[in-house]
């Protein structure tokens, strides 16, 4: 490891040592490099309106930098256990390149914020990418549930209660993912703010243009207080989690659904073969690897946010443990939306078995049906509901699902989904987006 930032003459490294602080962050820096030489660009053209830069130096340092991000995005540079940090190579890249005009980029600024306005462009790109997933699995929903109505049963407590309909599954989940979306664009909002230029986390004695980098990172406001940008690390990684497990614990409830609707118990639902795998030792076998991975993804999203929550207890300004963050905000981004990108696809592709839902709708299901009638009939509920349970296995006598379904008026029920209102609220969603 070469180039520590931070060595003072005379003081031995202890490579061990040196090891342990570094832990896998040029690894997980790879994840913020890009992110890291945009930050480095908005700064370098602050302290040329400044002064601190000339001209020349300032358009060689942005060219380098763009000649940076290019050879990471090829490969011909890579960020490896040379280097403590991408923050380090960076500024070795510079240095190596333009001698004193590299050295001096680091005015100013700190690593803390660095790191601060590296992550905060990550999450915001993250954000942005839960955003798409959610409304594109909510139009999915949407559409289906606007284009098919099979009768099947609507289960409390896992067990059979009232008739049920695919189209009501459906716009159960698009009015869920709606919300997820809409969620993660307020975390979007509250945490676009600006770290850069809050150093170590109590100013420096230099007029820097922190409105200028505010714009030019497209950053919707200035995060003002020092001492805040660095309260807020953590803070606003758990706010962007909690997003992220909103949807998660969504996806969750539906992955479980699809696990039992694709038993042999249940028969409700086809999978394709792409999202299935077969048995090593079982040739019959055909197994919802896929679905049953979704469930599982929440899991990586609850452990992040949980690490994460255990490191905030801290007073305030920068403290190293805070490092260890970005490893989690790494892993439950990583896992978390890779789950959600298989979403839309998977609802566009699971068929319905309509006989084998058919089949389980019973007679006691029309049960609730029969004592809502008697109920609007002027017999008090309790006496309704007394007189349905004792003829519950009679109930289905001349009825049947659809018409048990076309009966359901209450707004957002079978016969009235308010799916027109559910497509404005999507609509907005991608206006704003």
């Amino acid at each position: 490891m070469s180039g520590l930032l931070w060595h003072k003459d005379g003081v031995e490294v202890d490579p061990r040592i040196m090891q342990f602080l570094a832990g896998d962050d040029v690894l997980l820096d790879r994840e913020l490099f890009l992110h890291d030489v945009q930050a480095s660009q908005a700064h370098v053209q602050g302290l040329e309106r400044i002064g601190l830069l000339g001209a020349d130096e300032c358009a060689g340092l942005l060219r380098e930098l763009d000649a940076l991000a290019a050879d990471f995005r090829s490969g011909a540079f890579v960020l490896d256990a040379r280097y403590e940090d991408g923050h380090s190579a960076i500024e070795a890249r510079l240095i190596e390149r333009l001698g004193d005009a590299g050295r001096k980029v680091h005015t100013g600024r700190s690593r803390n914020d660095q790191v601060l306005v590296a992550s905060r462009l990550w999450l915001k790109a993250r954000l942005d990418e839960l955003i798409a997933h959610c409304t594109a699995a909510a139009r999915v929903c949407l559409d289906r549930a606007a284009s098919e109505a099979l009768p099947m049963p609507g289960y409390t407590h896992l067990q059979r209660a009232v008739v049920s309909s695919t189209a009501m599954w459906f716009a159960g989940f698009a009015e869920a993912l709606i919300d997820d979306a809409r969620r993660a664009q307020d975390t979007r909002g509250l945490i676009d703010a600006n770290p850069l230029g809050t150093a170590a986390g109590y100013g420096v004695n230099l007029p820097l243009d922190r409105d200028f980098t505010t714009a030019a990172l497209g950053f919707a406001r200035l995060q003002v207080s020092p001492v805040y940008a660095q309260l807020s690390r953590g803070k606003f990684e758990l706010a962007a989690l909690d997003a992220l497990a909103s949807a998660l614990l969504d996806l969750r409830r539906l992955a479980w659904d699809l696990s039992l609707f694709t038993t042999a118990e249940y028969g409700f639902v086809h999978l394709p073969a792409a999202y299935t795998t077969g048995s090593s030792i079982m040739p019959n076998k055909r197994n919802p690897d896929v679905v049953e991975l979704m469930r599982a993804s929440y899991a990586a999203v609850a452990a992040a946010r949980c690490e994460v929550e255990q490191l905030l207890s801290l007073p305030s300004g920068y403290q190293r443990d805070l490092q260890f963050s970005k490893g989690s905000i790494v892993h439950g981004f990583g896992r978390g939306l890779g789950a959600l990108a298989l979403l839309p696809g998977l609802l566009r592709a699971l068929e319905w078995n309509e006989s084998s839902m058919l089949a389980a709708i019973e007679p006691s299901m029309y049960a609730t049906d029969v004592a809502i009638e008697q109920a609007a009939a002027g017999v008090p509920f309790r006496e309704a509901y007394r007189r349905a349970a004792e003829t519950a296995a009679s109930s289905g006598e001349g009825r049947t699902p659809q018409g048990s379904l076309d009966a359901r008026v209450s707004p957002g029920g079978a016969a009235d989904l308010r799916l027109d209102e559910l497509e404005r609220r999507w609509q907005a969603l991608a206006v704003a987006t």
